[in-house]
């Protein structure tokens, strides 16, 4: 049976070009970067290289950190507890803002960190699933220390108005950090044009490795390590360095930026078919403008058939999707995103993510399309919360 994965917001396949540069990293030139014999300044090249395409692929200027670290979760737990350490906690700040619908790398960092004492404003987001410039605005007191906002959720796809937020928050004084995990690859990403101070990525999301990412630092800035040992990666995170992992993240960002006129262009084509086909069908709705979105993402409400059900049928016949993040798969409670927007409690149960990546292809999508009208029948023939077809399934209109 053919296999189609649509559920890329969760992780990529390695780019074949990414795995052919890591390959010699693990048997042939295996030494620790910081041995001073030939087994180790041999890989240093590599390293170079492979910084100067993260530099590039964000815009970094050469006075600006990039840290590479483990993944995005450590590298927003990072930010966060810097903000605790250097300015909560041996400061005058009390305060951290983030929105309701922040990957758990965020929010449960947040969430600790109110266990000890500090105030954290959890923003609401509109109908489209969107943090808005004034509400961040509105919460910025003398006592923020951090404000933390992603650049696009990982669950909708949508894109948060991040320029307009970072200069908000530098106006006022106020360290920014955005989570860029669901941007790279998609979006343009031009660091020198978003004043963010700290952002944070995951090479799994592009089409790299899992187990490595990268922290930015805008210079100045204040960063206290979350990790403590050796002088690896200028004092900031230390850990020998995973060579293998740096070397695809660098070529991986490469070809993430290079291909982005091609996920613009062909794969939003891609999902516009497949969103057209599912809004065809009877009580479905999709969270959110397309044209506010990734290019790759839906995530569709359908009335009558739970997430998981869905998920599970399409499944046994070789089609990956998911109910939202991976990292919280292991709950069944309603979906945090649709109820955010103020969905009904029925609607908040049905949420199914689809998410496409430059190796979909338009055969998949077709297969895809094809089933989908089948399967969704099914479901709905034994659902004891679907009837007819009506009125019923509309998202709250915008205020």
């Amino acid at each position: 049976m053919e296999r189609i994965y649509l559920d890329n917001n969760a992780t990529t396949i390695v780019d074949p070009k990414v795995f052919q540069v890591m390959e010699p990293y693990f048997v042939q030139m295996y030494g620790n970067p910081n041995s001073l014999h030939s087994f180790g300044s041999e890989v240093k090249p590599a390293l170079a290289q492979a910084m100067e395409q993260l530099y590039a692929g964000i815009n970094a200027s050469d006075e600006d950190d990039i840290i590479v670290n483990s993944c995005a979760t450590e590298g927003n737990n990072t930010v966060i507890m810097s903000a605790y350490y250097d300015l909560i906690r041996n400061g005058d700040k009390n305060h951290i803002i983030t929105s309701s619908v922040e990957h758990p790398a965020v929010g449960e960092t947040c969430r600790f960190l109110e266990s000890l004492g500090v105030e954290v404003t959890y923003l609401p987001v509109n109908q489209e699933g969107i943090v808005s410039v004034e509400d961040v605005k509105a919460a910025i007191t003398p006592r923020t220390a951090l404000a933390s906002i992603m650049w696009a959720n990982n669950e909708t796809g949508m894109i948060f108005p991040i320029k307009e937020i970072a200069y908000a928050c530098r106006n006022r004084g106020v360290l920014f950090h955005t989570d860029a995990v669901q941007a790279i690859g998609k979006l343009q990403v031009n660091v020198q044009d978003v004043p963010v101070d700290y952002l944070t990525f995951s090479a799994h999301k592009f089409h790299g490795p899992k187990g490595v990412g990268g922290l930015y630092i805008r210079e100045g800035v204040p960063m206290v390590p979350l990790l403590h040992g050796g002088e690896h990666m200028g004092g900031l995170r230390s850990g020998t360095v995973n060579v293998a992992g740096m070397v695809g993240m660098g070529m991986a960002m490469e070809l993430a930026v290079e291909n982005l006129g091609y996920e613009i262009r062909e794969v939003r084509r891609l999902r516009d078919k497949l969103e057209d086909a599912l809004l065809a069908l009877p009580d479905i709705i999709v969270v959110g403008s397309r044209f506010q979105r990734t290019p790759n993402t839906i995530l569709a409400s359908i009335r009558g058939v739970e997430g998981e059900a869905l998920i599970w049928d399409l499944n046994r016949h070789g089609i990956a999707v998911s109910t939202g993040s991976a990292c919280a798969s292991e709950s069944l409670e309603a979906n945090p995103i649709i109820s955010a927007i103020g969905a009904d409690k029925d609607l908040a149960h049905t949420g199914v993510r689809f998410s496409l990546s430059r190796f979909t292809t338009e055969q998949e999508i077709d297969k895809v399309i094809a089933l989908l009208p089948k399967v969704i029948g099914r479901l709905r023939d034994i659902s004891s919360t679907y009837a007819t077809p009506g009125p019923a399934c509309q998202m709250p209109e915008p205020q």
